[in-house]
């Protein structure tokens, strides 16, 4: 079986689930016959758990388009990828910052890097780790929050169960979804995605279509989840 049937069937295996789960989310899966939860990530550059990090927390209350212009300024500097490690550690942080990020998000890539390179983290060993005890071992960091992490994890691990209750988009997604009468707390939104168990990823990435693409439009370029908040 090649990997694009697996993934077909994997598919149609988490829509048919979820349809019976949740009938809110039966009708924006009903909606979407041709949705595709991995489009945005294909206009991404190729990223390790690192690179995805670097993704996110550059993307820290910015917009969308702001954080791909910042993300190719950081590439242009290091010859057009994004940095390992041992890169950004070489790189004057004064350059990170003419290319696009805070102090305090060079700080927080640095301290990362810094981690990665002296052995106090592996990436190859983070990446094993169950959802919970990899989000406790990065939220360690200074500027890394659970939502910067549970990205990563979507991006760069593609895990099948993770759901981002902290992002501002998709607590207005699930407000506007189940015609919600105030904006969901992250709690509440936790407990809505409890029955979307074992798919929330794919639950929450209908969300956000629903959030930034009418039904039966073209896909956005644009359909990235953003949150306002630090970490």
């Amino acid at each position: 079986m090649t990997e694009d049937s697996s993934r077909a069937e994997w598919l149609t295996r988490a829509r048919s689930y979820l349809r019976s789960a949740d009938p809110v989310l039966a009708g924006l899966i009903d909606d979407r016959p041709a949705f595709d939860p991995r489009a945005w990530m294909t206009q991404l550059p190729p990223m390790d758990l690192y690179g995805a990090l670097l993704f996110q927390v550059t993307g820290q209350q910015l917009s969308v388009p702001a954080t791909r212009r910042t993300l190719a300024r950081i590439e242009a500097l290091f010859g057009g990828h994004l940095p390992a490690p041992t890169e950004l550690l070489a790189v004057d942080p004064g350059k990170l910052r003419e290319a696009g990020l805070s102090w305090r998000k060079a700080a927080t890539l640095r301290d990362l890097a810094e981690r990665l390179s002296d052995g106090r983290l592996n990436q190859d060993a983070l990446s094993s780790l169950p959802d919970d005890e990899l989000i406790a071992e990065l939220t360690t960091i200074p500027g890394i929050g659970p939502w910067t992490v549970q990205g990563a994890m979507l991006i760069a691990l593609g895990r099948e169960d993770v759901v981002l209750p902290g992002d501002l988009a998709l607590r207005k997604a699930v407000k506007a979804a189940y015609q919600l009468d105030h904006l969901p707390t992250q709690q509440e939104v936790l407990d809505i995605a409890d029955i979307w168990r074992p798919y929330r990823s794919l639950a929450t990435s209908y969300l956000f279509s629903a959030a930034f693409e009418p039904a039966g439009a073209p896909p956005a370029a644009e359909t990235t989840p953003r949150k306002v908040e630090q970490g």
